[in-house]
């Protein structure tokens, strides 16, 4: 117990991956919204009696994926005189022994698998690695008894190719009372082995109220680097919580990081299309290269990505926000409709790379925007 405060201590000094400065990471966060029917789906296998051992929990980015794994680690940990008080929800008082633990990833029997902070680059590692990974030999090793034991890997798109192929050889043989709880935004790009070892838990896009009551919990318990950010309300809430797409972390990325702003300047590019105005990008790309800009960075491909997509949606249907729509059906005649498709898979793809390998950030915004005017021409991207 004394090793894991200590190394939790430690932790604490580092930063998180996908943790917005300001505000509470999903291990500190209580209550979770709009994801009833996939709590609701842990708990009726749990109280059958025949709870799986290994759950992969899906849903777009910022929705509440690693607030759910936590909160089941909670409710795992809690005895059972804390876990009926609410009576039969994942719900845990806050101040018991077990909940304060996971908090603190303190907890002897949770493991909890991301990409490792890179003391020499002085930043988080791009993906995780096989040395993560191989944590849970000494993990599962050590005997749990009649405690239940709880992996969560997050996310597990993030483990490279060495790291998935040691996470399927304890998913192969996973000891009684362990638990691995993993992460995804892209299930389909998983190993088809990991995934058949696995229950999905599927977590949806909250719905405007949930959204509502997400973002006042987050900016209720925001520190000072987020306590000056007011809960939004009319024409400004309605453009938030479009944009959003039902993520509170999108969300609370566009209120308080200026995310409207380049929202506006992303939009105001494609608009242009196919001319477009190169001093303006370039300067965004400036901006955006650091690392300092990660957060922002991160922002400005989910704000351009989910553009691309409601725009061909729009050109494929003619539906959505009118200004969209007749944009789309300048832009995306049905016989491209296949070629911006293509960008946008490109687009994604790209940036992982260039994660994956720590290329130039301003010289993929830049190809990015390249690629745009291309298509727009008629011409495929390169």
């Amino acid at each position: 117990m004394a090793r894991a405060t200590a190394l939790a201590a430690e932790t604490e000094l580092l930063p998180e991956p996908d943790k917005l400065d300001g505000f509470p990471s999903p291990r500190h966060t209580e209550r979770l919204y709009g994801q009833t029917v996939a709590e609701q789906g842990f708990l009726d296998a749990f109280n059958s009696g025949r709870l799986h051992h290994a759950w992969i929990v899906t849903g777009p980015p910022g929705i509440g994926k690693a607030t759910l794994a936590y909160r089941i680690a909670r409710f795992l940990f809690a005895g059972d005189s804390e876990r009926d008080m609410f009576g039969g929800s994942l719900d845990i008082d806050p101040a018991t022994t077990a909940a304060r633990l996971v908090a603190n990833l303190a907890h002897p029997e949770l493991l909890v698998l991301r990409r490792p902070y890179d003391f020499k680059t002085k930043k988080l590692k791009s993906e995780i690695t096989v040395d993560e990974v191989r944590r849970l030999k000494g993990f599962l090793g050590m005997g749990a008894g009649e405690d239940w034991r709880v992996v969560i890997v997050d996310p597990v798109d993030e483990l490279n190719a060495n790291a998935a192929n040691a996470l399927l050889k304890s998913l192969e043989e996973p000891p009684k009372r362990t638990v691995f709880l993993l992460i995804s935004s892209a299930p389909d790009r998983l190993l088809p082995t990991i995934r058949s070892r696995c229950r999905t838990l599927a977590c949806t896009p909250l719905s405007d109220d949930a959204l509502r009551k997400a973002v006042a919990q987050a900016l209720n318990a925001a520190d000072d680097a987020g306590a000056e950010a007011a809960l939004p309300a009319g024409e400004e809430w309605q453009t938030l919580a479009r944009l959003s797409e039902g993520s509170v972390r999108r969300f609370l990325l566009l209120h308080t990081a200026k995310g409207l702003d380049l929202h506006r300047k992303i939009a105001g590019a494609v608009a242009l299309l196919p001319r477009i105005d190169w001093l303006p990008i370039h300067t965004l790309g400036d901006e955006l290269a650091s690392n300092a800009a990660e957060a922002k960075y991160e922002l400005f491909f989910e704000l351009l990505l989910g553009l691309l997509a409601r725009l061909i949606r729009a050109a494929a249907t003619g539906e959505g926000d009118p200004a969209e729509v007749k944009l789309a059906t300048r832009l995306m005649p049905e016989d491209q409709l296949a070629a911006w498709a293509q960008l946008w898979e490109t687009t994604v793809a790209e940036k992982a790379s260039t994660e994956i390998y720590n290329l130039d950030r301003k010289s993929l915004i830049l190809l990015t925007f390249q690629r745009l005017v291309q298509t727009s021409r008629g011409a495929a991207p390169a």
